[in-house]
């Protein structure tokens, strides 16, 4: 079960897991108000079926999916719409949502629906339930997983890899899925084997995880082909490119995905959401989060309404006065937080937030040094030096066509390393988003 086989370079973090490893998922409170923006997965924004003064039931479908490349949006609560009209998002812009006020008196018992037996359905039937359910990657990503699950013409899985590694520090919601939602991980594994014709199972978690491993390895149901493979702590261990890297020694091409290799990658609370929810027909209206940091005062793991507004999360779990930094996800990958009237949404992992006394203050960025930490730290082999020092001069298309900027998965590694404050992973992230951009002109345009 133990390998000690990695990726080439990463880093080692403090990990700031004991805090909430222990803590059991908790329901958490029902906020007054819901808010649900129509865009909390890559792809085409939900259409808002529901109108204003409407009265909806936990689990009803609130806005369908806009297309292939997206999912809809289940109502969190039995309430009353509000209003529709824009709402906050934590990339800082405006869009459209949905405003649910809960009933007071409501058992909050959810909708039950068609289910969606194992066994006798096929697997373009599997793949429709799960885009019906409004399932997305839950590590972050909130890529709808329909469509990652789609086994393209002339490709084929030979491997289904259930990502348990939870490299993210201070994160530990995958860590108590895996301990506390086995058997709906089994049973995701089940309907994911059928989508994929996956001959073999393999779940990777990280050393610091053990008693996750034997968990489940003790729950492998008789005749499932699922092996656990418990590999060496290191960030990014948790990204597809890299675990593929551990457990099966292939590396994935530049510009390629997993299924490139015979694999497809699935988070195990993913997983764990598919196995609980296609049983009953019903559609994804909470999931777990830790909340967690320096600045919070009750820390754990909760099971959270989808929509929950953050400012009454913050209050419901108590934070110090002197709040600087508020995190959705993990330092490393996530996002500092600029308004606190942004919800809780599929792909939000943690919260994770910071007292000012624990925060270094803008420090002063120096002249890359070319000293080679950020090279021998990126585990997909660019140069961040030189990406950076070409950001600077705007010139992003040599970033993309000649230094494989797009590569980059934003681990933010060559920012942690860097003894000049150079904040990398920012200046990667503005450029690949005005690479994109234009590559979208350039395409409408001809």
């Amino acid at each position: 079960m133990l390998t000690n086989n990695t990726f080439k370079h990463g880093v080692h973090p403090p990990e700031h897991k004991d805090e909430t490893n222990k803590s059991p998922i908790r329901q958490f409170p029902f906020a007054p108000l819901f808010i649900l923006p129509v865009e909390m997965h890559i792809g085409a924004p939900a259409e808002i079926l529901v109108r204003q003064g409407q009265e909806v039931s936990r689990g009803q479908v609130l806005a369908k999916a806009g297309g292939y490349v997206s999912v809809p949006i289940h109502a969190p609560v039995s309430g009353t719409i509000r209003s529709l009209g824009n709402v906050h998002t934590i990339s800082g812009k405006m869009v459209q949502g949905i405003y649910i006020e809960p009933f007071p008196s409501s058992t909050q018992e959810v909708m039950e629906g068609t289910p969606v037996d194992v066994e006798s359905a096929n697997p373009e039937q599997i793949l429709q339930a799960i885009q019906d359910a409004g399932i997305v990657g839950l590590g972050g990503a909130a890529f709808p997983t329909h469509v990652k699950l789609k086994v393209p013409d002339g490709k084929h899985c030979d491997t289904l890899l259930i990502n348990g590694i939870e490299c993210e520090p201070f994160l530990t919601t995958d860590h108590r899925v895996m301990l506390e939602q086995a058997d709906d991980i089994f049973m995701g594994i089940r309907y994911l084997i059928k989508v994929t014709s996956a001959k073999r199972v393999i779940i990777g978690i990280e050393a610091n995880k053990q008693d996750a491993a034997k968990h489940l390895a003790w729950h492998i149901p008789r005749g499932l082909p699922v092996e656990i493979k418990v590999v060496p702590v290191k960030y990014p261990q948790g990204s597809e490119k890299m675990l593929i890297t551990s457990l099966l020694g292939h590396e994935v091409p530049s510009g390629g995905l997993p299924i490139d290799v015979g694999a497809v990658v699935v988070n195990v609370a993913t997983t764990a959401e598919i196995g609980r929810l296609l049983p009953h027909g019903r559609g994804i209206q909470e999931r777990v989060v830790t909340i967690t940091g320096p600045a919070v005062k009750k820390k754990g793991n909760y099971l959270i309404p989808i929509g929950t507004p953050l400012r009454f999360v913050l209050e419901e779990v108590g934070v110090t006065d002197n709040i600087s930094e508020v995190y959705m996800g993990g330092p490393m990958m996530g996002v500092a937080v600029s308004n606190l009237d942004i919800s809780i949404v599929k792909g939000t992992s943690g919260i994770v937030v910071f007292g000012e006394e624990h925060v270094t203050k803008s420090e002063k960025i120096f002249p890359c040094i070319k000293c080679g930490a950020c090279v021998d730290a990126c585990p997909i082999f660019l140069n961040p030096s030189k990406l950076g020092i070409l950001a600077k001069f705007e010139a992003y298309d040599k970033m993309a066509e000649s230094y494989n900027l797009m590569d980059c998965f934003e681990c933010g590694s060559c920012t942690y390393v860097c003894p000049s404050h150079i904040p990398l992973v920012q200046y990667f992230r503005l450029s690949k988003s005005i690479v994109r951009k234009r590559k979208t002109k350039e395409v409408t345009n001809a």
